[in-house]
């Protein structure tokens, strides 16, 4: 009974939802960030761009595409990798929402010279992980409900693992990692 009532308790709720949505909203910015991997010898500097649209109050679509690097092991092992992701968010109030999601890593792994003596090779490799995370989107502009821009400040944690070649000092590094951006998305 009880799971029953949440069922149409959520399905009443995403009826009033969709007619209360209007026509999707979209928009399109440049977006600047700061990562950092877990076993990274740093934290560094992100840039990309996303797509957002807003399908209704309470649901939107994300797209971006970011470029990353990070250094592992002291900088023996060098990793960048331009993720692609889609994003679901869900707004609980108007200007908070959460974020899941998937993303494509293309990733080139470098290895050192020191590593290359142990048999290292560079390579190159496809990766998909998984995210989650939490932001906030402020309209910028005369209407709130539709406004000329948005600026979108959020963190996301990435489930991520590359498969890196196994030498000495490199077992076990850990590479999912935290990031945050903040955008400036212009409605088209």
């Amino acid at each position: 009974m009880f799971r029953k009532s949440i069922f149409i308790w959520l399905f009443a709720l995403i009826c009033v939802d969709i007619t209360i949505a209007q026509v999707p909203t979209s928009y399109l910015g440049p977006q600047l960030g700061w990562q950092k991997a877990s076993d990274a010898d740093n934290a560094k500097l992100m840039v990309g761009g996303a797509y957002r649209i807003k399908l209704s109050p309470s649901f939107g679509l994300e797209a971006s595409v970011h470029y990353r690097s990070e250094d592992y092991d002291n900088g023996d092992v060098s990793v960048t990798s331009w993720p692609v992701m889609v994003t679901a968010l869900i707004y609980p109030l108007p200007i908070v929402y959460g974020a899941i999601g998937a993303g494509w890593y293309n990733t080139s792994i470098t290895y050192s010279s020191a590593l290359h003596l142990f048999g290292a090779n560079d390579e190159t490799e496809q990766k998909f992980g998984w995210h989650f995370g939490a932001g906030l989107e402020i309209p910028l502009g005369m209407s709130m409900s539709n406004p000329g821009a948005i600026l979108t400040a959020d963190i996301r944690y990435v489930f991520l693992n590359y498969d890196f070649q196994q030498f000495p000092g490199t077992q076990g590094l850990k590479n999912d990692f935290v990031y945050m951006t903040v955008g400036l998305l212009f409605n088209l």
